[in-house]
Parts: C-alpha cells; structure tokens; sequence
C-alpha cells in the first residue's frame, strides 16, 4: 500500500481522554497510507514537546506541530526540540507555530505573538540549526546575551505556521516551508490564501513550489452517527464563531449581521464554556438554525467517494496536501480507502 504524503489528520483531535490514545491512532494512519501527523498543543494532556518525541519514536508519519507557541519556551529549548527531533526521526519533523490564544496568554502572564515576531523568531532557528552563534538577541520573550546550540551543526529542518490573515500567510511564503489554513475556508478564500503565499514566496526570491499550502478540511462522512457529525460540524463552527466570529466572518466574506444573531442568542450568550466540548446533541440542534447551511459547505460530507470529491477539489483550489480535519484515522478509513482507491 502506497503512502499518501498529500494526506494529513490531527492526532488527539478535540479533547481526548488520554495522550495514549495517539499510539493506536497513529499506527491506524500507518496502515491506511496516511503520510502527514498533525499535533496541536493544549496545556493539559497534549503538551507538544512530549507528543512529538513519541510520535517520531512509534510511526514513520511526518510530524507537524500544528502549532505550538514560540512565546511559551525559551529560544534555545524549542531550537533543541526540532533538532533533537530532526535527527531522531531522520528528517520527518517540523517545528509549527501559530499565534495562539489571546485572551488565555494575557490571562497565563505570556506576550502576545505578532508577524514580526514569528518572522524573527524563523530567521532565529535557522541561524541556530546551521550552528551559528547568536549575540546579544531580543525579542518580545526577552533578551538573550548569547544563543548557540553546536557549531558542528548543518540541519535544515523545515518549519510551518498556521495562518488566517493576509499578513501572516505573506510571513508563510517568505519564511516557512509548511503554511497551514484554517477550517471552513470558502473556496474562494482558500483560493486567494494559496495566491497570497506562492506570490509572497516569489517577491521573497523562494521557489513557491516549495511552500506547501495544507487544506485544513472538516471531513465528517455520513458513515457516522448523527451525533458525532453534528458535534464535528454545527458544534466545532459555533465554536469558532464562540472565539474568533469576526475574523471567520471578515476573512470568509460573510454576513456579520449572521455572526451577530448567533452572538445575540440567548442560549449561545449564556452557554458556559465551548460548543463542541461541552453542548449534548440536543443542544446543538437547538444552534443549528443560527448557521447558514453555506457556512458549513465547505466541508467533506455525505458518502465517502463525495468525501474524495471534496478533498480532490481542495488540489484543484491550489492546495498542496489536505488535513482530514476533526476525524480519526478509524473515522476516515472509509474516505482513505476510497481516496486510494
């Protein structure tokens, strides 16, 4: 069976009840040909150092932090996470970081990432994974007199970056070689997310062919139960909308007067905590009218050869690989098999 590097999925998607379960995750995606592991970090049990190391450690997936923050470690301990990790799983990891949460960074005492700072903090590791010596760096973590790892060291490892917005998808395509998208992007924006990267990648004199732009793409098949769709769709958009309604709105296009009847609902006002962890199914069909049905198209439902039909449609937008989003390996085997087939 053929391995699909094109094809990725989130380990420990939502909020799992042990770290654990990632192993038999993992060797599932293994057998199915699935190339790419993604791991986004939570401050609980999904701490991204430690899933990292094991996942290099049981699978020979390419492993992506998707992401981690580079406000949260000290410069040369992220530096040394890659590089440790580089060598261990000859070459298939990448260090990916994001901007993170503001409100519980500002609550956990911890700066605020901005463009400049990840564009910084790029240039950083790659001066550090060439073996270079670094004076007198300052950044909005801190200043750092010296910063070295081993002068002996010529490492090329590749870096990613989650992004929404114009300014740091133009950062993706001059500094990273992975830039992933955010869920329930229209086609249309998808589209102009892929433009903005190649282009930003061309001005800044790189090869855009060697920028790889990932899909991040609700595949939720109707293979299952009504109960799991609709937490993986209604509940997970209700909560973006929740956390960043206006970011989605302004980058997608949508109607706000939409975001602000959702806002405004006296159930999703006064509901304590997220949607898609905490709402019973009952619940959801209760916020389900709140969201057009075009808000939560772009998507890969129905059977699983529709579901391809999607995922291959994510390529023709520009794309170079697609993450199964919101779905384990056992919930995607169909879709895979389909896919491979």
């Amino acid at each position: 069976m053929g391995v699909h590097q094109e094809l990725g999925f989130y380990t420990l998607a939502g909020a799992p009840k042990s770290p654990r379960d990632m192993l038999g995750e993992l060797a599932h995606a293994e057998r199915l040909g699935i190339g790419t592991a993604f791991i986004s970090e939570r401050f609980n049990i999904k701490e991204a150092g430690a899933l990292t190391g094991a996942a290099c450690a049981v699978s020979n997936l390419n492993i992506i932090t998707a992401a981690t923050n580079h406000t949260t470690r000290h410069p040369v301990v992220t530096a040394s996470w890659a590089s440790t990790l580089h060598l261990l799983s000859e070459g298939r990891f990448s260090l990916g970081i994001g901007r993170g949460i503001d409100a519980m960074f500002r609550a956990f005492g911890m700066p605020l990432a901005t463009t400049e700072s990840m564009e910084s903090f790029a240039l950083l590791m790659r001066r550090l994974w060439k073996g270079e010596t670094v004076l007198g760096y300052e950044d909005i973590t801190g200043k750092y007199p010296v910063l070295r790892l081993d002068p002996a060291f010529d490492l090329d490892i590749p870096l990613s970056i989650t992004a929404f917005g114009p300014k740091t998808l133009e950062l993706g395509g001059r500094c990273f070689d992975n830039v992933i998208l955010h869920t329930f992007f229209t086609d249309e924006t998808t589209a102009r997310a892929v433009r903005t990267v190649k282009e930003s990648a061309e001005k800044a004199g790189r090869d855009p062919s060697t920028v790889k732009v990932w899909s991040c793409f609700a595949t939720i098949g109707d293979h299952l139960p009504h109960d799991l769709r609709i937490k993986k769709t209604v509940g997970r958009l209700a909560t973006y909308l929740q956390a960043y309604g206006d970011l989605m709105v302004r980058t997608n296009n949508w109607d706000p007067k939409v975001l602000q009847r959702f806002r405004e609902d006296e159930f999703v006002r006064s509901f304590p905590g997220a949607l898609d962890a905490k709402a019973t199914t009952a619940e959801l069909e209760r916020v389900a009218p709140l969201i057009p049905g075009e808000w939560l198209a772009p998507a890969a439902t129905g059977t699983p050869e529709q579901c391809v039909a999607a995922v291959r449609n994510q390529f023709a937008l520009g794309c170079d690989g697609v993450i199964m989003h919101g779905a384990s390996p056992a919930e995607l085997e169909p879709i895979v098999n389909a896919y491979r087939a």
